[in-house]
């Protein structure tokens, strides 16, 4: 059943998907020129990075950043109008489906979303050169990972909000906070060791070294600490996702 949800939003979005792809695709792309190419030219002048480029330094963070970003969009405005505007949550209960199908059938979506921005981030940036290694594929599960682990716990928190206005302060006092501090644009070993242990509890960084380790050789992790990485976006994914049960059992049965 969780199918059905994802077949009506992949139908509704053959409709809408011009309108993400200024978002999900060109403006990274811009911003990876800006940044890799602009800004990276004085960084790699000063050789802070030693003989790694900053193109290819940022691009797996970018990569991180903008699945996180895409998987915000997709589990805030659109969930909290299926309860409050649009309300077709309401329907969708009343027919065969259960609370679980709802709920994968929105995470589905939202990972159908992810995995081809990613898969597109991945190949236009492989083009600039800015890739280095055979294990780049794998960035996109662990994109797909980091997706779920943004996501679920997003899910139930847009199903138990009302009014849209709490979105903007998610987006610049945690989403813009994470990209910052979460070494997608810089090492984080000399930030101040509160700002560290920020950077450490956000699963974006997880998501960026375990990017950055399949994509360029020198920033590799060791077998346990990559176990260590996805466990930790897992239990974030795993945890939202009984949330979200939980909050749209509440709403939409009780």
């Amino acid at each position: 059943m969780a199918l059905t949800v994802l077949e009506t939003n992949l139908t509704a979005y053959r409709r809408t998907w011009r309108g993400s792809v200024l978002s999900s695709f060109v403006l990274p792309i811009l911003f990876v020129l800006g940044f890799g190419v602009g800004v990276g030219r004085f960084v790699d002048l000063g050789g802070k990075l030693g003989p790694v480029h900053y193109l290819d330094y940022i691009v797996p963070g970018m990569l991180a950043s903008t699945i996180m970003q895409v998987a915000f969009g997709e589990a805030a405005w659109p969930i909290m109008s299926k309860f409050q505007w649009i309300r077709v949550y309401h329907g969708w209960v009343a027919a065969p489906l259960r609370i679980v199908d709802i709920v994968g059938g929105e995470l589905l979506f939202t990972l159908v979303r992810i995995l081809s921005t990613a898969a597109v981030f991945l190949g236009v940036t492989t083009a600039f050169g800015a890739v280095h290694s055979w294990w780049a594929p794998a960035v996109i599960p662990v994109t797909g990972l980091l997706g779920m682990a943004v996501a679920a716990p997003l899910l139930a928190f847009a199903g138990k909000v009302e009014q849209d206005g709490y979105f903007p302060l998610l987006m610049r006092f945690v989403v813009i906070p994470m990209s910052l501090f979460a070494e997608v644009f810089f090492p984080i070993a000399k930030l101040a060791e509160p700002l560290r242990w920020l950077a450490y509890v956000s699963p974006l960084w997880h998501a960026v070294v375990l990017c950055r380790a399949c994509t360029l050789p020198g920033f590799g992790v060791t077998a346990w600490a990559a176990v260590g990485h996805l466990a930790y976006l897992a239990v974030w994914a795993g945890a939202g996702f009984w949330l979200a049960l939980l909050t749209y059992r509440k709403r939409l049965v009780s």
